[in-house]
């Protein structure tokens, strides 16, 4: 029964999510210890499951405000659930754990459109943001509980439903007299602000713009799809950037908005790259992405000037995501904010490239002990609430 899950001091947690670059699963076995801000990570197995390209274009052309009909996110979602069971069972045998052994799975799934800004309907306004990944699926495959569905419980008291990170990032980063950022370049670029000697309710966070989506995006269209990224950051440093289309992209309506504030990939998605694109001519293929990489980094760069280091007092700068494994970005990011010490997420408790997966954890976890972990002061929710729906599995009921 959940009851006999509730009442362990610790519990094995697997954690899933797949992000808006749609290349695999994220797969995390986490032993968690106590709950809160006194919770403890012990990550006993990490793996990631890459997509096919077909899963993978699959799931591009569904995300969006009309990248997919209902028939094709019913479908899809049920066989991410038959692709998210396996990588769970494939976590454990790789562990040498017994997937019965297993007491939560924490699912994310995978996003197909974030819509925070509340639309005026007739007598109510309403936002919304899906995620798929039948958790049905996933516990009848598993027999294991499922928690899902993280981001609706927030916005439904006014919240943005994003970032979910600030509640994770404040039990790693929170420090008696160090003020620590943590940034992730993911597709899209975020940031907490954990001020030193806070509580949590003090925590700002919000997303900053692009990460490596354009620049990943342009790589894959000037390369025909032989390349996905720009590694090590080679071609941005061979070219020049454009500081007109920098001023003009700088301008972005989204970059001017106060947090909280959340974006959807659709934002700066292909249609986005490809209007951009026409506007300009006579620019390489280096040229492009050492301007999309400029891009990335001073839109990181002011949202942390603009909305952090002028209210609070900060040390470190904690890099996680894709774009940590990129030198280039980072020595730019070094330049823009020079006062601050930048710092791989990897000299930390939890492995950069883990880190969204044990959050999918850890956000099971506090939803089986009721407690609430969405961030007020990052999402805007009117109050803190707790998180996620509960599918039960077999475990749920095995004491019946």
């Amino acid at each position: 029964m959940l009851e006999e899950i509730e009442s362990k001091s610790e519990r094995l947690i697997i954690g899933l999510i797949s992000g808006t670059s749609a290349d695999g699963i994220d797969a995390a076995l986490v032993r968690v210890l106590n709950s809160g801000e006194e919770a403890q990570f012990e990550i006993i197995r990490f793996e990631t499951l890459r997509f096919s390209k077909a899963v993978q274009q699959k799931i591009l052309k569904a995300q969006g405000a009309t990248g997919a009909t209902a028939r094709d996110v019913v479908l899809l979602s049920s066989y991410l659930g038959e692709l998210f069971s396996h990588a769970a069972k494939r976590l454990c045998e790789g562990a040498g754990i017994a997937l019965d052994a297993i007491d939560l799975i924490g699912l994310h799934g995978q996003t197909l459109y974030h819509h925070p800004d509340p639309v005026q309907f007739p007598g109510a306004k309403a936002s919304g943001s899906l995620q798929i990944c039948n958790p049905a699926v996933v516990a009848e495959r598993t027999g294991v509980t499922v928690i899902s569905d993280f981001r609706a419980r927030d916005m439904a008291v006014g919240g943005q439903g994003a970032p979910l990170v600030p509640y994770l990032d404040f039990a790693l980063y929170r420090h008696r007299s160090r003020g620590r950022i943590a940034l992730n370049i993911g597709g899209i670029a975020n940031v907490t602000g954990i001020p030193a000697n806070k509580g949590i309710e003090s925590v700002v966070a919000f997303d900053t713009g692009p990460g490596n989506c354009l620049i990943d995006q342009a790589v894959v269209r000037f390369t025909q799809g032989k390349r996905l990224y720009d590694e090590n950051g080679e071609w941005a440093k061979s070219g020049t950037v454009n500081r007109e289309i920098i001023s003009s992209l700088m301008a972005h309506p989204y970059l001017q908005k106060t947090p909280p504030k959340s974006l959807d990939k659709e934002a700066f998605g292909p249609v986005f790259l490809e209007d951009l694109l026409k506007k300009t001519s006579g620019l390489s293929p280096a040229d492009w992405v050492a301007t999309l990489s400029a891009f990335t980094v001073q839109s990181i760069a002011m949202g942390v000037m603009e909305h952090l280091l002028q209210s609070s007092n900060y040390e470190e700068l904690i890099v996680c995501g894709g774009g940590a494994k990129n030198p280039y970005l980072v020595s730019e990011l070094q330049k823009a904010l020079p006062k601050l010490l930048i710092v791989h997420g990897d000299e930390y408790t939890i492995p950069a490239k883990a880190k969204e997966a044990v959050l999918m954890a850890y956000l099971a976890n506090e939803t089986l002990v009721g407690r609430p972990a969405n961030v007020p002061s990052a999402t805007g929710a009117s109050h803190p609430v707790v998180l996620g729906s509960i599918t039960p599995g077999k475990n749920a009921w095995r004491l019946t």
